[in-house]
């Protein structure tokens, strides 16, 4: 790998959007894509944890990385999320990312089965060795049930070479430090929790992979930028700014409250896929509220 960072900059973790009978709304995708590239985000990632990955079909999955490439045109970079866990499922999805066009892929820890250290070494090295395109790690335990630590992290940045960054969500920040400390210099840091973002860039992080950022692209964007340009008190007038929307957003499951405050500011329908279910009534005071001080609705 060379000396400059894979990627640096905003992602936007994309919503999935439905119509009301459940199917996808493909409009409002598209849609989607315009507000956040004229918001300035460097990158979209579709079917992720925001995008309902988890229940979506296969065919719907590559539908959405059709839709998101198509209409991003190559303004943008696409990381398409690919993860599984199941090895082969997570190859063929990969495969198929690579085949629409993808940048790179977001690869979440295998889940449920708990692999060992050296599991999660192999799982990544077996997609890297047999499809060819860029991985991102995507390392959050609070929805897999288990932690890649720094040291396997760094193990597959320097013995793996299409682990080209890594989705760091697991909200711990020592091993945080451990990774911007010891990293390699081609491998990119990114924050997988909004509210960690500033933190994480001070200590050396190149941006985020976002929630906040379907709502507020421009602002959060606008974050980031100052932080990889050492303007820290306007970023941090941002962060705090931004922080009760960043907060809000996991009031319950994401992407449970920010497809609310998306259906509030009449981008899209409210509809989830069970078990997601819509936002609690006092739950969606708090959102409103929160939503009505920004100015976004």
């Amino acid at each position: 790998m060379g000396q400059k960072r894979a990627f640096q900059g905003t992602g936007t973790a994309l919503v999935t959007p439905f119509k009301k009978n459940g199917s996808l709304d493909e409009k409002s995708l598209r849609n989607l894509v315009e507000f956040q590239i004229k918001g300035g985000v460097q990158a979209l990632i579709p079917v992720g944890t925001t995008g309902e990955s988890a229940t979506l079909s296969y065919k719907e999955h590559y539908r959405v990385f059709d839709v998101v490439i198509e209409q991003a045109n190559g303004r943008v970079k696409i990381f398409a999320g690919t993860g599984s866990n199941n090895t082969a499922e997570a190859i063929e999805q990969s495969r198929q990312a690579k085949k629409a066009g993808a940048d790179a892929v977001l690869v979440i820890g295998p889940y449920y089965n708990k692999p060992s250290q050296e599991g999660y070494f192999q799982h990544y090295r077996k997609i890297a060795e047999t499809v060819d395109i860029p991985i991102i790690v995507y390392n959050v335990p609070g929805r897999t049930g288990g932690n890649i630590e720094a040291s396997t992290t760094l193990r597959m940045a320097a013995e793996i070479p299409h682990v080209i960054a890594v989705k760091e969500a697991s909200g711990n920040m020592a091993q945080v430090m451990e990774i911007a400390r010891n990293k390699p210099a081609g491998l990119s840091l990114l924050s997988g929790d909004d509210a960690l973002t500033l933190p994480m860039m001070a200590l050396g992080g190149d941006g985020c992979i976002s929630v906040v950022t379907n709502e507020v692209p421009r602002d959060f964007s606008d974050l980031v930028t100052h932080c990889l340009r050492g303007r820290w008190d306007k970023a941090r007038a941002l962060h705090n700014k931004l922080l009760p929307l960043m907060n809000a957003n996991f009031i319950e499951a994401n992407p449970i409250p920010v497809k609310a405050a998306l259906a509030m500011m009449g981008m899209i329908e409210e509809v989830y896929r069970l078990p997601l279910v819509p936002l609690a009534e006092k739950n969606r005071e708090k959102l409103r509220s929160v939503m009505t001080e920004l100015k976004l609705i």
